[in-house]
């Protein structure tokens, strides 16, 4: 097995920052020690000066195959995350057709397993008639359960209160949601198409999906996997008032409700409408600098459990489209660890926080086989980074299919330089080996 020794990195991991040395043998970590460098490998790499961490756990994406590949393939958007230290990631079952089946699923896997340089797995999709295929999932293999409840359309809105019953009720593992009141939504819509026709302004954006359709959608979500006792995740939060919802106050592996933060409602606030529109438009909606720093504060104090990207990428020419008619989404996954890493720079999160958010957590949240974090035993899920090697994110460097960013014209102050997934140097200084594939996920449940 051909065996690579890191050396002189600064190591972050479990709340620690200290200097050492990492050898990889295969797809796991060897040892990990203070003095390695007597030790023989195929590979040697000089981490002075650089810090090693692990591989960034996104548990939100949509990559848009099958069916919507204009936008995005498997391959495409896992080769972008690689890129930005993303070692594994969790799809979502808004593709065309919707992954409402096992097979359909299967499908999925299969072209991960071909194609995408990260770890993988995918949601199964809720609809109002598909239970009894939701009920076959094997959740070893398997990351969870995603439900619209609110903001989508056709049969990906699951609005029957008897099904929602249900499905809170007889799922065995996680079911992660996608909270936002669509009632509440379709009166605001009402309201500004009254006012303003069919040229509404992006900035009502987070007026029409308001902090009421948030809450209201979130609070009864929880109030239904309080009475079933429900192991329950609530994707991208995007109000202060959501943040009162969650405990801090019992260990994450103790919390049978838990949610995520995502990059645009830490980074965006609604002052950037006037400067970026539909470039941030993004369901739930960017709302107030007061939402922004709360979501921060309770990522912070470990109300808020997870950090993730959501990313959805859309073409250029979609997002051009007049308000009402541009998609809402984006790519953020290339830049996600970049992202945060300005938060360590600018003193408002510390690296170890950083790891716990976006790589511990999310292994311990979903259960995750021997990955999150650099332990002997594990998977080489790890990442270089240099913290002091500017870049400017610009059309010409992003490598999501869309080939475009919000981000554009931002100035990073770190890089990621080197991408282990499971073992494999997927990623190298701009450079990709694609010749091995990630692996399926696997959960101890």
């Amino acid at each position: 097995m051909r065996t690579t020794l890191i050396l002189n990195a600064n190591i972050v991991n479990e709340g620690e920052l200290f200097q050492g040395d990492v050898l990889i043998k295969g797809q796991y970590i060897e040892k990990i020690g203070k003095d390695l460098s007597s030790t023989k490998a195929d590979r040697v790499i000089d981490a002075k000066g650089k810090y090693l961490l692990p591989g960034v756990i996104d548990d939100q994406v949509h990559f848009r195959e099958p069916g919507l590949t204009h936008k995005a393939t498997i391959y495409t958007e896992a080769r972008s995350g690689v890129a930005g230290g993303v070692t594994s990631f969790m799809e979502m079952p808004n593709t065309n057709p919707p992954t409402f089946t096992q097979e359909l699923l299967e499908q999925k896997f299969q072209i991960a397993s071909q194609t995408a340089l990260a770890n993988h797995s995918f949601f199964i999709g809720a609809s109002n008639d598909n239970l009894d295929e939701v009920m076959k999932t094997d959740i070893t293999k398997v990351c969870g359960l995603k439900i619209f409840m609110g903001s989508s359309t056709g049969n990906l809105l699951v609005d029957d209160p008897v099904k929602l019953e249900q499905f809170f009720s007889q799922f065995p593992s996680l079911i992660a949601a996608h909270c936002e009141d669509e009632q509440t939504i379709r009166n605001n819509t009402a309201a500004f198409k009254e006012k303003y026709g069919d040229d509404i302004p992006v900035e009502s954006h987070p007026l029409i999906r308001n902090a009421e359709a948030c809450y209201k959608s979130s609070s009864f979500a929880i109030g239904l996997a309080k009475k079933h006792g429900t192991r329950f995740h609530i994707l991208h939060i995007s109000t202060a008032k959501e943040t009162a919802l969650f405990d801090n106050s019992i260990p994450l592996e103790k919390k049978k409700i838990t949610a995520e933060a995502c990059i645009h409602h830490l980074w965006f606030n609604d002052n950037d409408y006037k400067r970026l529109g539909n470039f941030i438009k993004w369901n739930p909606a960017v709302k107030s600098a007061n939402d922004q720093q709360e979501i921060l504060k309770a990522v912070l104090d470990d109300r808020i459990d997870v950090i993730a990207t959501d990313h959805a990428p859309h073409t250029l020419e979609e997002k051009s489209n007049p308000y009402s008619k541009a998609p809402s989404g984006g790519p953020l996954l290339q830049h996600s660890l970049t992202a945060m890493l300005e938060f360590y720079h600018q003193g408002k999160m510390k690296l170890e926080k950083i790891v716990e958010k976006m790589s511990h957590n999310p292994a311990i949240l979903f259960q995750i086989n021997k990955r999150g974090y650099i332990r002997e035993g594990y998977f080489a899920d790890i990442v270089l980074v240099d913290l002091e090697r500017p870049w400017t994110v610009t059309k010409g460097n992003v490598l999501s299919k869309c080939g475009w960013s919000p981000l554009e014209g931002v100035t990073f102050k770190s890089q990621v330089t080197h991408t282990f997934v499971s073992g494999h140097l997927a990623y190298e200084n701009g450079v990709f080996d694609e010749s091995v594939k990630g692996l399926r996920l696997t959960f101890s449940r």
